[in-house]
């Protein structure tokens, strides 16, 4: 289990990528509802433009749609923290894996605060959807 230190130190991390996610998202809307020119002008003059710009809008639309399920994983592993359960690969816990197997290790929660599986069960998760 992880000391209430580390719990907060895990937490400020969550709060900074969730400051910083939900800036690209403000961002990125900003841009794909204005077309991201930030120019008066916002019908194209040409063919090409409309396709390069609803193509640039998808994408920016795409790029937000991931970021709000990165806002939603975010907000979970902060549930996470309240409830006590921050830090346990959640397939494992499931599996009946035995509290000492079923953790989540710190360089993974460094690296993905929100992570809610050990890699082990992540790789076999993502193998499972190819």
């Amino acid at each position: 289990m992880l000391k209430k230190v580390e719990l907060q130190q895990y937490r400020d991390l969550l709060l900074t990528v969730q400051a910083r996610v939900r800036g690209d998202v403000q961002q990125l809307t900003n841009e794909a509802l204005s077309g991201g020119d930030g120019g008066d002008s916002k019908s194209p003059t040409h063919l090409a433009e409309l396709g390069t710009d609803a193509f640039e809008q998808d994408c920016s639309l795409r790029f937000v749609e991931n970021d709000q399920e990165v806002l939603a994983e975010i907000g979970a592993a902060l549930g996470r923290i309240d409830d006590g359960t921050y830090g346990a690969c959640e397939t494992c816990v499931e599996e009946g894996r035995p509290k000492s197997r079923s953790k989540i290790t710190k360089t993974r929660l460094r690296a993905i605060p929100y992570a809610r599986n050990c890699i082990e069960c992540e790789r076999k998760r993502e193998e499972l959807m190819l």
